[in-house]
């Protein structure tokens, strides 16, 4: 009777393995349709899906995908593919399959600055057809269903709660209007006249709009522009304290200014005041020149930035 349950029970589990076996099979050869899971859970419908575009690698060949904006992340599905940054460019990815012919399809997601989500579908081709792709901006490429209608940004931490979309927004339209707000700030030397002619503030930030004038022949090549809270005294033999503010975000920062040109820049800053025994000085150097310009902002003219909320967001 013994030797007959033990039979039982090895024929038993030898069903059971066999069952937990087939089902496996079935799951493998079976496409999820992610429709249920074990426990209460709604199903993802497509309409909260962001459709992802085909694309097509090889291992002879560099597929190039040009974004609107510089990429900050980047995610590759398998090791069947590599990607990286193009040497010297933000906003140029480069992909090829690590290895040839590979069978399975894979996908890459793509995360740019102003908070945009790119999602691809990758398979392998031994002649693509497109090696050089340009990805337009979601907001001027007229296509209703390259996103879901409840799509949502990706933030940046350095911006905080501000959407980055609206941050670009912000700045082109502040370029687009072309206001003077600020007449008396700016410096004149060598030909050079570099202005400030706005301070803006939305949401915890500040949008600086500058303006450069070049009157000379000779070409002004940008070096760098710096925004330094210094202080007003400083006595002899005493170090000097600077507070530097980086930009965090830029709307046609051209470093070429040609004769006889004017430009226009926006800067979207970090909030910050600046205490009364100090003051904001920005600097514009020249590369390998000496018409470097700097004006003095006091903290009477940050704290008058005009509210965002009274431009026009276009």
């Amino acid at each position: 009777m013994k030797r007959f349950l033990f039979a039982l029970a090895i024929i038993g589990c030898v069903f059971t393995a066999n069952a937990q076996e087939l089902e496996t099979q079935e799951r493998i050869s079976s496409p999820s349709k992610g429709d249920y899971f074990d426990g209460l859970t709604r199903p993802l419908t497509f309409n909260r899906m962001i459709p992802p575009y085909a694309l097509e690698v090889t291992f002879n060949k560099t597929v190039h995908i040009i974004f609107p904006a510089a990429i900050r992340y980047v995610d590759l599905g398998s090791a069947d593919l590599l990607a990286a940054k193009a040497d010297g460019a933000e906003n140029v990815l480069r992909v090829k399959a690590a290895l040839r012919d590979f069978s399975r399809e894979s996908n890459l997601a793509v995360i740019t600055e102003d908070g945009a989500y790119y999602t691809f579908n990758v398979k392998y081709a031994d002649e693509p057809v497109k090696l050089s792709v340009e990805m337009t901006d979601f907001i001027h490429d007229g296509e209703a269903v390259n996103r879901p209608n409840n799509a949502m940004e990706i933030y940046m931490r350095e911006l905080g709660s501000e959407s980055p979309l609206l941050v670009k927004l912000i700045m082109k339209s502040i370029y687009k209007n072309d206001n003077r707000e600020i007449k008396h700030i700016g410096s004149k030397r060598f030909g050079i006249q570099y202005t400030l002619k706005g301070i803006y503030t939305h949401n915890g930030l500040l949008y600086f709009h500058m303006q450069l004038k070049n009157s000379s022949n000779v070409p002004f090549d940008v070096d760098y522009i710096t925004f330094k809270i210094v202080d007003k005294k400083v006595a002899k033999r005493t170090a000097i304290q600077e507070q530097v503010v980086v930009p965090l975000r830029a709307h046609n920062n051209l470093t070429l200014i040609g004769g006889k040109r004017t430009e226009r820049v926006v800067f979207t800053l970090p909030k910050f005041t600046i205490p009364d025994d100090k003051h904001l000085i920005i600097e514009l150097n020249e590369k390998e020149g000496g018409r470097h310009q700097s004006f003095i902002v006091e903290n009477a003219n940050l704290v008058r930035a005009k509210v965002i909320n009274e431009l026009k967001v276009k």
